[in-house]
């Protein structure tokens, strides 16, 4: 890890958060009004005694909070996890083999706890996630205890028709799903999310409209889930985003040298999502991915070291979401295919399938939303840990989350 970049991001971070925190203490606090629940005295034939006046009532907690020009919102995310296979923590640290994010079993775990602080580009802007749970550990490994998401800095002139500029670290733009479980369909990740593409990148990411329906991007980033990189060269992303009002197409490609011996040993992605809204009520989406990693070879003669193997993998996801007023059903099914074995380790041919149910809390000054949901993933060859010493082809698992969301409501 290169350690310049930490503490550039540690500078942005910090600065952020001093800047703001000044700013809102210079920010005089508005008297809170009184309620709408007041009662006016009816009308006497005399004067009545005065009375002493009502104090108001406290203003609801709303968010998002303003702490100086900045947005803060958050949420908390844990979940109970129960896997019918029972692996211990002999056999594989008690885990759900091909989870991320609440891949803990038979326990209760927190996710992800996070905090967002945003402040949309007019022409500039800034955006910072800080992050705690095993969620961070997974996205920022080999980053402990900075516990940042994202942080980046934006750039969007305003004569310069809807272009914006971000530069930092910042999620990928490929997948159909995101880090965050609240923002998708089920509370698990997709194999393809999982082990098809990368969390996230540092460099450079740019997007402009190029018409009403389209909005192309470039981006220079360093690599695949790193801040640095050891060969000198960047990858480059080439992003458009086909936006109708029954459908939604994505296509993202990524390229770029991800070993040692600069340009050489390249990583391509290739991903597609279209996603169908025939209603406000009704969405379901396709997703493809294919990747592929050239291996390189370092050193010359006799001191050359690596191969020029060729490893690739690719998946395909269905999913399927109707919400209802407090309720929603969501289904998922994908096929993943590893052939060297590269991604998951182990040459294998996957099948998944997920059921969730999600309910939202009524009446609540902010959203809590739960989900229960059922997973199974089949492989072909005994991949899932059972018991102590067992290895199986199949896993199924059943999960309860609790999210609680200080945003908006959603």
């Amino acid at each position: 890890m290169n350690s310049n970049t930490m503490v550039i991001l540690r500078s942005i971070a910090g600065a952020a958060l001093t800047f703001a925190l000044v700013a809102g203490a210079q920010t005089p606090t508005p008297s809170p009004e009184p309620s709408s629940t007041a009662q006016t005295p009816a009308p006497v034939a005399q004067a009545p005694a005065a009375a002493p006046a009502a104090t108001p009532a406290p203003a609801p907690l709303n968010f998002p909070w303003k702490v100086g020009p900045m947005a803060v919102t958050a949420f908390v995310d844990g979940y109970y996890s129960y896997n019918y296979n029972t692996p211990t923590t002999s056999a594989n640290d008690q885990i759900n083999d091909l989870y991320n994010f609440n891949d803990k079993t038979d326990t209760v775990d927190l996710s992800a706890v996070k905090l967002t602080l945003n402040h949309d580009p007019a022409p500039f802007g800034a955006h910072f996630d800080f992050m705690y749970g095993r969620t961070n550990e997974l996205v920022t490994a080999g980053l402990q205890g900075d516990y940042i998401e994202q942080a980046f800095l934006s750039l969007k002139p305003p004569a310069a028709k809807g272009f914006e500029a971000d530069f930092g670290r910042f999620v990928t733009s490929a997948g159909a799903e995101v880090i965050e479980a609240k923002d998708n369909w089920n509370y698990s990740r997709s194999l393809l999310f999982s082990w098809a593409i990368p969390y996230t990148h540092f460099g450079l990411r740019t997007s402009l409209p190029v018409s009403k329906t389209e909005t192309i991007g470039v981006q220079v980033v360093n690599g695949w889930n790193v801040l640095t990189k050891n060969n000198g060269w960047a990858t480059v992303g080439l992003t458009s985003a086909y936006v109708k009002t029954k459908y939604t197409w994505n296509v993202n490609v990524y390229t770029g040298p991800e070993n040692a011996l600069p340009g050489h040993g390249y990583r391509n992605l290739v991903d597609t999502t279209l996603e169908l809204t025939p209603n406000s009520k009704f969405n379901a989406y396709i997703n493809y991915d294919w990747g592929q990693n050239r291996d390189a070879v370092v050193g010359t003669g006799e001191y050359a070291t690596g191969d020029h193997k060729i490893n690739d993998w690719q998946g395909i996801a269905f999913a399927a979401h109707e919400q209802f007023k407090q309720t929603a059903v969501a289904g998922r099914y994908e096929y993943f295919t590893d052939p060297q074995g590269f991604q998951t380790g182990t040459v294998q041919h996957l099948n998944e399938f997920t059921g969730t149910f999600e309910y939202k809390v009524p009446k609540l000054p902010q959203t809590l939303i739960t989900r229960a949901e059922y997973r199974h993933d089949q492989s072909n060859e005994p991949f899932f840990h059972k018991n102590a010493t067992g290895m199986v082809d199949g896993q199924s698992t059943v999960t309860a989350a609790l999210i609680l969301v200080l945003g908006p409501h959603q």
